[in-house]
């Protein structure tokens, strides 16, 4: 008895995983999408229509917005932390740590201006999640960091005695990286003219006076 042939399936072949650069032009356009429309109101699909192409496609290099939004944040954050543990492992100054550590957050917003909006309009109701736990222990590390500065500073009379250095941390860092909100990189002025400026302003009003 002849044999009923059979009909060959058709090959299914996905698309190659995204070279480094792609990967991070995708990852680059989710990360303005999210700090534009917000983390909630952000689809696969809104990524997918700023980078001109399908929504199936872009499943091919990320398996969920949650992933794109974790790599982001940990890309900025490690990056962050290469900066601030140099400079904190410097042996430097209060004063010069200070300065040292506005100057490195500036790098960082020019750098990665869209995670760190993400970052502070997010960063509360993200660590609900377990696979954004990080963010809470990155905040404490980061606030150790400012506040032995200047708790130092204070101490080796480089700031003034009477500085509320919990109410100036929160200064300090509110005014910095409130600058993520309205700076674009490859305006009139670079990251390091923005932090002598900044440093100017805060360094007058706590330096010990002579």
């Amino acid at each position: 008895m002849d044999s009923v042939p059979t009909k060959k399936k058709p090959q299914v072949t996905a698309e190659p995983p995204a070279a480094p650069d792609r990967r991070s032009e995708l990852l680059g356009t989710a990360a303005e999408v999210f700090a534009e429309q917000g983390y909630n109101a952000t689809t696969v699909r809104k990524i997918a229509d700023h980078a001109g192409m399908l929504a199936g496609s872009l499943y091919y290099h990320f398996d969920s917005k949650e992933s794109m939004l974790e790599e982001i944040l940990r890309t900025f954050l490690d990056e962050l932390w290469d900066g601030y543990d140099a400079v904190l492992g410097a042996g430097l100054g209060p004063r010069e740590t200070l300065q040292a550590l506005v100057t490195e957050s500036f790098r960082e917003i020019d750098r990665h201006r869209a995670a760190v909006a993400i970052y502070q309009k997010e960063s509360k109701q993200l660590v609900a999640q377990e696979r954004f736990a990080f963010l809470a222990e990155s905040q404490r590390r980061f606030e150790k960091a400012w506040l032995s500065t200047l708790e130092r500073g204070v101490a080796e009379r480089a700031f003034r005695a009477d500085l509320d250095v919990r109410l100036t941390y929160r200064f300090v860092r509110d005014t910095v990286w409130v600058a993520a909100s309205w700076y674009r990189p490859g305006g009139q002025h670079s990251p390091d003219e923005i932090a002598r400026q900044y440093l100017s302003m805060v360094l007058d009003g706590i330096a010990v006076r002579e």
